[in-house]
């Protein structure tokens, strides 16, 4: 029997278009405007990484456990919340990211030519970020767009610097919900971009 309908690979005809290429980019207050019908990629960029990025989004799940059944059940399972973050490696070092990565504040300088962060006792709403973005793209050019509405960084300050080397900063953000939201999940997009339609396409 030849089972010529058995392949050795998954590879097909759409493969080469569904590849995601790439770090990404991260972008803060990204948007989409009706009107032009384009995101604000270039105005929204948090800045330079290296090392790339990391995306998870990890449903938190309750198994009951029942007497008598060795194995999971089908529909023994309940969704009891989820958790949302995204890793990054950030090159470039401004004072937003320190003041943001140490949840602190920018104050008067007393010293002239530099900026002050300092500590602060509260979490306030201008830290969290709005509409934190990652990017990445498909080697058909299309980008695929994960949107975090409300993110916070969670994993404080920590630079490493060594001889001949570039400081990188691992930064962690973690997603939240309004209070007035739905807190039962949370509030994040992913947006993948449809097969391009043929009449458009010819249309230019």
């Amino acid at each position: 029997m030849a089972y010529e309908e058995l392949k050795n690979h998954g590879v097909t005809e759409s493969t080469p278009k569904n590849i995601l290429l790439g770090a990404g980019t991260l972008h803060k207050g990204f948007k989409f405007d009706k009107q032009t019908k384009k995101w604000n990629f270039a105005e929204s960029l948090v800045g330079a990484t290296s090392g790339g990025n990391k995306l998870t989004i990890t449903p938190e799940i309750k198994t009951v456990e029942v007497d008598g059944a060795l194995v999971k059940v089908k529909g023994l399972d309940f969704k009891t919340g989820e958790v949302a973050k995204l890793e990054t490696n950030l090159v470039e070092i401004t004072p937003e990211l320190l003041k943001t990565t140490v949840i602190g504040e920018l104050v008067e300088s007393n010293v002239e030519g530099y900026n002050l962060i300092e500590s602060k006792a509260d979490i306030e709403a201008g830290d969290y970020y709005e509409n934190l973005a990652f990017v990445g793209k498909k080697t058909d050019g299309t980008p695929i767009i994960i949107i975090l509405d409300n993110a916070l960084c969670t994993s404080g300050f920590e630079g490493e610097a060594k001889n001949k080397e570039n400081t990188v900063v691992k930064v962690t953000f973690e997603c939240y919900q309004d209070a007035d939201g739905d807190l039962a999940k949370l509030p994040y997009h992913i947006y993948y971009p449809t097969p391009t339609n043929p009449a458009q396409q010819a249309n230019g």
